[in-house]
């Protein structure tokens, strides 16, 4: 072969038509993009949702500074002005807004529907957790089955109950309900007890406690988040309720708790009258827990969080 035909040869074979460029992306930086748009469609969802969830709060603020007494569709933000009198008339009771009362009978309720619940998830917690005894595997399932249905397809025997000892329409009977089988929800509670290390009840014991003050003086001291986490969980449910509390009340007005008597503030007669009133009724219901939420946030989370580690 001549030189010109080698020279030829090598020519083609490196012509920059047949060099293949790498453009590849490195695959790093594939995965970032990826990333970045996977969180930016998340919080464009998360954000959508968010306002959704937040239209028909803002509208209950708004409507409560209304200037017209009654419900508005035609503007989203008071039209005819704005006013802090419908916060102050509800302190003034009338045949049909008696708020105060409402609000001093839910409160009454719901301390002490929460102390005695408090006490019995405590000690039936602390029965499954530390104790040993016949029949224990047996009593958890069987409660955790029970707990599986509903309350609300017990309410009509439970108000016969409540009905044949004389304590319906009472504040008593109310707190009767709300505390009667409060322990049944110790499943937390326990779990956060199972992870306390047992020797430090041997040890106790070994010093010569007895159960009871191993329970309040070596338990309970150690378990500060979840007795937070069982009042706030206790108080939260005599607070909202509206079932049990409309079926066992009945029509007294003076007995109601504030859920019923925020209802019928939106019955047919009263909404014209007493909507913006009911709104402003709604916001002050909702500030006392959410303090009370905001001040023992940091237990409240602690206990919810260890509690569910072991069960």
């Amino acid at each position: 072969m001549s030189d010109t035909n080698v020279k030829e040869t090598a020519e083609k074979k490196s012509s920059p038509k047949d060099i293949k460029v790498n453009t590849v992306e490195p695959k790093g930086m594939g995965v970032k993009k990826k990333r970045i748009v996977g969180a930016i469609v998340k919080n464009t969802v998360l954000a959508i949702l968010a306002v959704i969830w937040l239209i028909p709060i803002l509208w209950l603020f708004v409507s409560a500074f209304n200037v017209d007494p009654g419900i508005n569709y035609a503007h989203f933000f008071p039209s005819k002005g704005w006013t802090f009198n419908n916060f102050i008339q509800l302190f003034h009771a009338n045949s049909a807004v008696m708020y105060v009362r409402w609000f001093l009978n839910t409160l009454l309720i719901a301390f002490f529907s929460c102390i005695i619940s408090t006490v019995f998830v405590l000690m039936v917690s602390y029965a499954f957790s530390c104790c040993r005894f016949e029949g224990r595997k047996g009593l958890m399932s069987l409660s955790m089955v029970i707990n599986m249905f509903p309350g609300v397809l017990s309410m009509i025997a439970i108000y016969f109950i409540m009905k044949t000892i004389g304590l319906t329409e009472s504040h008593v009977g109310m707190v009767v309900v709300y505390s009667a089988g409060s322990g049944l929800g110790y499943l937390i509670v326990k779990g956060f007890m199972d992870t306390i290390p047992a020797s430090m009840r041997e040890a106790a014991k070994m010093e010569g406690a007895s159960e009871l003050t191993v329970f309040l003086k070596v338990i309970l001291p150690l378990c500060k988040p979840i007795v937070v986490y069982q009042i706030i969980s206790s108080f939260l449910v005599p607070w909202g309720d509206f079932v049990f509390a409309k079926l066992m009340l009945g029509h007294d007005v003076k007995n109601f708790t504030i859920a019923i008597g925020l209802y019928g503030m939106l019955s047919k007669e009263n909404l014209p009258r007493y909507f913006s009133q009911f709104c402003a009724g709604g916001i002050l219901i909702s500030i006392p827990i959410s303090i009370l939420f905001i001040i023992m946030q940091k237990y409240y989370v602690e206990g919810v969080t260890s509690g569910s580690t072991k069960g």
